[in-house]
C-alpha cells in the first residue's frame, strides 16, 4: 500500500491541497486531560460499561470523564472529554466520512501517530460512514498497530437518534476489530453535544475482556470461541494510558483548525 510514512513529504507538502491545514506540532494536553493522567487508573465501577451506553444521551456527566481503567475480566475502558471552541457536531460528522478517503486527511488528525487509512470498500468521498470500515495504521505511544473501524449506528449502542438529532448531537459509535478477521475487540463511541462557544467530545472506548466477540451474532460455538479469543486478546490490548493521551491529542489538534477544513472542503462535498 501506498503513503505509509508519518507526516507529511517535501512533496505532500508542495503539493497536497491539504497542506495549508497541516501542523506537526501537537498543543499541550487540556488541563483536565493531565489531572487524568497523573492521577493513574481509576476505580472500573465509576467508568460504566458499553451495557450503560444509552444514559449518554442523558444530561450532564458520569462519574469520571477523563482517565482509564482495567476490568477485572481483562478489558480497558478509556473516557476522554475534549473542549472544542467553535467547533460544530455536524463538522466532525463530516469529517468521519471525509477523512478516511485519503491517508494524506487521516495525517492531519494526528501528525505524529497516523500512517495510513483506506476505506475497506475502497470507495471514496462517500458523505456517509455508518455500515463502512475503515482501516487504520497508526501509533500508540511507540507501537505500530494496524485495526479496522466499523461504524455501526448509535441505535446499536441504545442510543436515541431522535434525540440526537433535535438537540444537534452527534454520536459516531463503532466496533474495534482486528483487520479482516471476525474478532471484535471492542467499541468505541465520541458523542458531541453543543456547549456555549462550541461543543464538546465525549469519548468512550471499552476493549477486551467482555467486550469481545466472535462475529456479529455469534451462537453458542462461537460465544465458547470468543472466551478463548478474549483471553489471547489481553496481549493485544493498548496501554491505557497510552491510548487516552492519543485521543486527547488527536481530538484536539483536530478541533483546532477543523472550522476552516469543513469551510473549505465541505461544499465540494
Amino acid at each position: 500500500m501506498k503513503n505509509k510514512y508519518l507526516g507529511y513529504s517535501e512533496q505532500d507538502l508542495a503539493e497536497s491541497p491539504y497542506a495549508p491545514f497541516f501542523n506537526s506540532e501537537i498543543a499541550p494536553f487540556q488541563t483536565h486531560v493531565t489531572e487524568a493522567m497523573l492521577a493513574g487508573g481509576q476505580a472500573h465501577e465509576l467508568m460504566y460499561g458499553v451495557e450503560r451506553a444509552a444514559e449518554m444521551n442523558d444530561e450532564g456527566y458520569w462519574p469520571i470523564e477523563n482517565g482509564f481503567a482495567r476490568t477485572p475480566d481483562g478489558g480497558i475502558r478509556v473516557f476522554c472529554l475534549t473542549e472544542m471552541p467553535n467547533v460544530t457536531p455536524a463538522m466532525w460528522d463530516w469529517w468521519f466520512a471525509w477523512h478516511g478517503s485519503e491517508p494524506l486527511r487521516y495525517k492531519l488528525w494526528h501528525p505524529k501517530a497516523h500512517v495510513h487509512v483506506g476505506w475497506k470498500d475502497n470507495r471514496s468521498d462517500l458523505s456517509h460512514y455508518v455500515g463502512r470500515t475503515s482501516h487504520i495504521v497508526e501509533y500508540l505511544g511507540s507501537e505500530r498497530l494496524s485495526g479496522a473501524i466499523n461504524f455501526v449506528a448509535p441505535a446499536s449502542l441504545g442510543l436515541d437518534e431522535t434525540k440526537l438529532r433535535d438537540r444537534g448531537e452527534v454520536a459516531v459509535c463503532a466496533r474495534i476489530s482486528f483487520p479482516n478477521t471476525p474478532v471484535k475487540l471492542g467499541w468505541l463511541m465520541h458523542h458531541l453535544r453543543p456547549v456555549p462557544g462550541g461543543s464538546e467530545m465525549r469519548s468512550r472506548m471499552w476493549m477486551g475482556g467482555a467486550n469481545v466477540a466472535l462475529g456479529d451474532r455469534p451462537g453458542p460455538i462461537a460465544r465458547g470461541l470468543g472466551v478463548v479469543v478474549a483471553q489471547l486478546a489481553r496481549m493485544q490490548l493498548p496501554n491505557p494510558a497510552e491510548l487516552l493521551a492519543h485521543n486527547a491529542q488527536e481530538m484536539a489538534h483536530l478541533a483546532g483548525f477543523l472550522p476552516e477544513l469543513y469551510e473549505t472542503f465541505s461544499a465540494s462535498d
